[in-house]
């Protein structure tokens, strides 16, 4: 079963479309009660690529790092957002704890509404 949380393998597409990557991504919320389609962000090994006022890192040392199954420190990359069909989202590694999940919506969300970078 899919759920908010959980870290999965899609293809995710470059930002030109000129193709995509195997990789994981959180999943953030359903997108639409009508369609199963999922809010999803990237999940990058490249932490130096972190916008600190946005971007969400997972370290090693974290409680909730063994439990999303990801194999090295990560970063949750907020800017790199898709909506995917759920039959594009595979291969489960993990899930991440409630308290990051909501502390990802607070700052995405609060991204949102700010009218500048």
């Amino acid at each position: 079963m899919k759920q908010a949380g959980q870290i999965v393998l899609t293809p995710f597409p470059y930002t030109d479309l000129s193709g995509a990557k195997l990789r994981p991504v959180l999943m953030l919320r359903q997108a639409s009660s009508q369609f199963d389609d999922w809010l999803v962000c990237m999940v990058s090994s490249q932490l130096r690529q972190a916008d600190e006022n946005l971007d969400e890192i997972m370290l090693s040392s974290d409680a909730d790092f063994v439990a999303a199954g990801l194999k090295v420190p990560s970063v949750l990359r907020l800017s790199r957002l898709a909506v995917l069909d759920s039959s594009l989202l595979v291969g489960s590694l993990g899930t991440i704890s409630d308290e990051r999940l909501g502390r990802i919506r607070e700052r995405l969300a609060a991204w949102i509404i700010k009218d500048e970078l």
